[in-house]
């Protein structure tokens, strides 16, 4: 299948969490046309709206920021200390190319650690501590790295888009640019024809979600819509090594994964549902018997609490330099958040 452009420019974009600037960038070109008025914050969060007068709200909420690292120390020999942006697996962090950007321009370099060989049968038993770990940009002493490089500069890996098979392919940060890609263009297809919303569409590009929804809490208590579904990635159960006794089961493929439990008004959930139902989009079910690990935790409880709902995109490989989705089901999401803004009646509330 051919794949959006917008999709693949907000892939592209570098973007951790305090230094979101380039996805912004293109969440500010593709999606300020289509709507009818448009913020930025203070936080860095894009917040696009149509329809604003109507007084029945959703806010669909994505969020821009990926993982990454933040210099913090440069040794005498040139080589640059990292920690962590994010919830990074330490696992497969080392022998990777990086990105990082700079006042002037990227800078690419390798992630290093000491090589097996040079390793007791002890030492290859453990997985390194992030200060065991450093990024190799080839500098012959710190001078010269001091020249390119300055703390606090971040950096992402460079692994790009890739089709794998079909509507399968693989990215750096599908985690969570689908997500935002999903929010921005369903705003962008019902500018086509507002005539069919009764409600207000503001759709949300949050940032700094993964160090803590910071960007969601801020842009719903300015919002305080009365809906909001917050959209992000779910784990796809269909691989080996995963008991679905403990996880679920859900697979690539098999549309939006809608979610169920404490976080999630049932309101919005039925609402989803019955979207989904009528338009014969297929959909999966999870429980979450907690505040889950999304935006959605924090539109919830913003300012006098909101009516919120959570859908996600079947990937597998979460939070590595290889996250695999099926873009079938990020079509789906779009066409489920389409129909279910269109459901949405003058005078609706959350309240139940």
């Amino acid at each position: 299948m051919s794949v959006p452009q917008f999709l693949l420019d907000l892939l592209e974009a570098k973007s951790p969490s305090g230094a979101e600037s380039q996805a912004q960038s293109v969440f500010d070109e593709y999606v300020q046309p289509s709507a009818d008025s448009y913020e930025k914050d203070s936080m860095g969060n894009r917040i696009a709206v149509l329809n604003p007068d109507a007084k029945t709200s959703i806010m669909l909420a994505g969020h821009l920021d990926e993982l990454g690292f933040i210099i913090t120390y440069v040794d005498d020999n040139g080589y640059l200390y990292f920690n962590t942006i994010g919830g990074h697996d330490r696992i497969v962090i080392s022998g990777r190319r990086v990105v990082i950007q700079t006042e002037d321009g990227p800078i690419h370099g390798v992630t290093g650690k000491r090589a097996v060989h040079l390793m007791n049968a002890k030492d290859r038993e453990k997985v390194p501590q992030i200060h065991e770990m450093w990024i190799d940009i080839a500098a012959k002493d710190k001078a010269d790295a001091l020249s390119r490089v300055r703390v606090g500069d971040v950096a992402t890996y460079d692994h790009e888009f890739q089709p794998i098979h079909r509507s399968v392919a693989a990215a750096r940060a599908f985690d969570n640019k689908g997500g935002a890609y999903i929010v921005g263009e369903t705003l962008r297809r019902l500018a086509k024809d507002k005539t069919s919303l009764a409600a207000s569409v503001v759709s949300v590009g949050t940032v700094q979600e993964e160090i803590g929804v910071r960007g969601a809490a801020v842009s719903s208590y300015g919002v305080a819509p009365t809906f909001a579904v917050a959209v992000d990635v779910g784990h796809a159960t269909d691989h080996p090594d995963c008991d679905k006794r403990k996880f679920g089961e859900t697979k690539l493929g098999a549309g939006p994964i809608i979610c169920r439990g404490p976080n999630i008004n049932p309101i919005v959930y039925e609402k989803l549902i019955a979207a989904a139902e009528k338009n014969k989009i297929p959909y999966q079910l999870e429980g979450d018997p907690r505040p889950t690990g999304t935006d959605a935790r924090a539109i919830q409880v913003a300012g006098a609490g909101v009516a919120t709902g959570l859908i996600s995109i079947p990937l597998r490989y979460m939070h590595t330099p290889s996250e695999l989705v099926d873009l079938e089901d990020i079509e789906r999401c779009i066409q489920l958040l389409v129909a279910t803004c269109q459901s949405i009646k003058p005078g609706e509330t959350g309240e139940w």
